[in-house]
């Protein structure tokens, strides 16, 4: 038998996942339905653009609904305290600097599922975070990046 797929986050990406399935649901696709019903109140929906629009937009919303919900039956909580304190697991932020002489970066490590790297989430299957997981404080690690090889020292774990 297959192994069941799992989708590790955090409890905070676990949230805001649920709040978004919660806003899908309860506002976003009553807001679609009305728009189907105006749009087959045109008449004919062979040539409605508004009909059709609505129902590609009524697609991907219960696509989204349905990936939301698969993620959440599947979640795999993580618990950062539950390593050592200095150690990179998905959950803890970690600073590191390119050696030699770059500026430090602090990452929060996630699954994938609640990966934005413009607030500082990067997912557990970017090189980046594959690369520092499982290192510790003070560690010079070198990263396989898809540009070539990073060398960076881990400056503080939390």
């Amino acid at each position: 038998m297959a192994e069941q797929e799992s989708y590790p986050m955090t409890e905070e990406g676990r949230d805001k996942l649920k709040a978004e399935l919660e806003d899908l649901k309860v506002n976003q696709r009553p807001k679609v339905v009305e728009r189907i019903k105006i749009a087959r109140s045109y008449g004919d929906l062979s040539e409605n653009s508004e009909y059709e629009s609505a129902k590609d937009e009524q697609s991907m919303l219960e696509s989204r609904i349905n990936t939301i919900e698969h993620m959440l039956q599947y979640a795999q909580i993580i618990d950062s305290n539950a390593s050592e304190k200095d150690e990179v697991t998905v959950g803890k932020h970690v600073t590191f600097k390119e050696l030699p002489d770059e500026e430090p970066e602090t990452y929060q490590i996630v699954g994938a599922a609640e990966a934005d790297p413009m607030s500082g989430k990067i997912s557990n299957d970017s090189p980046i975070a594959k690369g520092l997981l499982g290192h510790k404080l003070n560690e010079e690690v070198v990263i396989q990046i898809p540009a070539g090889n990073m060398k960076v020292k881990i400056l503080k774990v939390e």
